[in-house]
């Protein structure tokens, strides 16, 4: 073993070690979280971010929220979403950022006047300063980042080293479910999404960074496998996420993975010539293999219940009437609510309570696409076509960012079934914003 595989090794060793320790003692958790803030302020500015630390350290913050909010380890529950701010802050005071992100400071302004309309409207009893934090989060965080990373060079090797940042705490958090959940077949006895097999936690968000980590690590298995070594554990970390994945019976989330995984190698495939085609072949055949095991391993496990959950049809094998759990309810009053109020929306926040006031439902929307029309009406709307055809524009310019579609697709499908909950989405779609090149010999020019 070569002192690149044993680094490796370690690094995956020591981040499932954080999880069989989290299992054993909760408290671990909280220190965990602490430390992740702590020394990543410090490493930061130790560096003082020459090769973009700052995106590194955000990374991590990205990849470790879902575990810690799990395990109760965050000092705040939002605290993710402010902690990849401050970070990218950070970066921005030693690097500085794009001059020319002209759009996502436009983008930030959209937001502000639906953010001024909310504080004369929401209900008396309304925590105000909760209300519009939750829902404004997520965009601001979006912009942000998207300021920072907008056309910043920066090499392949530093993006997959971005990447693999998200995913080792996905590893810890794999692990982590593990113990938690060691028996399947006792826990599973509906089609419904599961907690148990969630550690406890919302299906949907675990499944969601879960379905990214599977799609990391299976870019690793194409792009940074440089030993068999190296190999057979990116296979191992990726099948078994994507095994914890389905087993949440949350379908979002591993749907938009698997999609990312096929973007990552058409891309390949089609920039690739006849020897890299021949290459690429015998790895699109032994990824559909891994997934058919994996997925009939899951099947085994679940008695068939995971078939019938992808199939939409219940315990007994009866289709279900509704193919979103309900979630279209929700979305079509939020679309009744942009039509009632097209200019300014009804405000940040205030759609949850138009919702209760007229139906007595009060769910959160996990929609972000039809709760930007309905809190900030047609400003949301422009809002959102920024956002999709920026990275679009950007992908005619320097079409060598293999990850763009991948991450415009995952921020983009994630944001219609769990909205902007975390800050996963908003992080990954500022990387697509990144101008990637080939850095030859970059393992010279670092030193290793």
């Amino acid at each position: 073993m070569n002192k690149e595989d044993l680094k490796y090794l370690n690094l995956i060793l020591f981040h499932a070690g954080i999880g069989f320790l989290v299992y054993l003692v909760p408290f671990v958790a909280k220190l965990y979280g602490y430390a992740i803030f702590i020394i990543g302020a410090y490493y930061i500015i130790k560096t003082q971010n020459r090769r973009n630390e700052a995106l590194v350290v955000a990374a991590y913050v990205v990849g470790s929220e879902v575990f810690l909010r799990m395990t109760q380890g965050n000092p705040l529950y939002e605290i993710s979403k402010y902690g990849v701010m401050v970070f990218i802050f950070m970066g921005m005071y030693f690097s500085g950022f794009s001059k020319s992100a002209t759009p996502y400071w436009i983008f930030l302004l959209l937001l502000v006047p639906s953010v001024i309309l909310t504080t004369f409207v929401l209900n008396f009893d309304t925590n105000m300063k909760n209300a519009i934090a939750f829902n404004i989060s997520g965009p601001v965080c979006l912009g942000v980042a998207s300021i920072y990373t907008y056309r910043r060079k920066i090499p392949l090797e530093q993006m997959n080293s971005i990447l693999l940042s998200i995913g080792l705490p996905i590893v810890t958090c794999m692990v982590y479910l593990t113990f938690y959940t060691p028996n399947i077949r006792d826990i599973v006895t509906s089609t419904q999404s599961n907690s148990e097999t969630s550690g406890g936690f919302g299906p949907n968000q675990v499944a969601t960074v879960l379905g990214l980590g599977m799609f990391i690590f299976f870019s690793r298995i194409i792009l940074e496998s440089r030993t068999k070594f190296m190999l057979v554990l990116n296979i191992f970390i990726a099948v078994n996420m994507s095994y914890r994945g389905i087993v949440t019976f949350s379908r979002g989330g591993m749907v938009t993975g698997f999609l990312m995984i096929l973007l990552l190698l058409l891309f390949l495939y089609t920039k690739s010539n006849y020897t890299g085609r021949v290459k690429l072949n015998y790895i699109i055949v032994f990824i559909a293999v891994a997934m058919v095991a994996t997925w009939s391993y899951t099947s085994f496990q679940t008695g068939g219940l995971i078939d019938k959950r992808y199939a939409n049809q219940d315990a007994a094998g009866r289709v279900k009437e509704s193919k979103f759990t309900g979630r279209e309810d929700v979305a079509k009053g939020e679309i009744k609510a942009f039509l009632n109020n097209p200019v300014f929306g009804v405000g940040v926040g205030k759609g949850v309570e138009v919702r209760q006031a007229e139906t007595g439902d009060g769910t959160l929307s996990h929609d972000e696409i039809t709760r930007m029309l309905a809190e900030h009406g047609s400003l949301g709307i422009m809002g959102l076509l920024i956002l999709f055809f920026t990275p679009l524009f950007l992908y005619v310019e320097n079409k060598f960012n293999m990850f763009l579609l991948c991450f415009v697709v995952f921020w983009f499908l994630t944001i219609n079934h769990a909205a902007m909950r975390t800050a996963a989405p908003a992080f990954v779609y500022s990387l697509s914003l990144l101008n990637v090149y080939f850095e030859e010999n970059s393992r010279v020019a670092d030193g290793r």
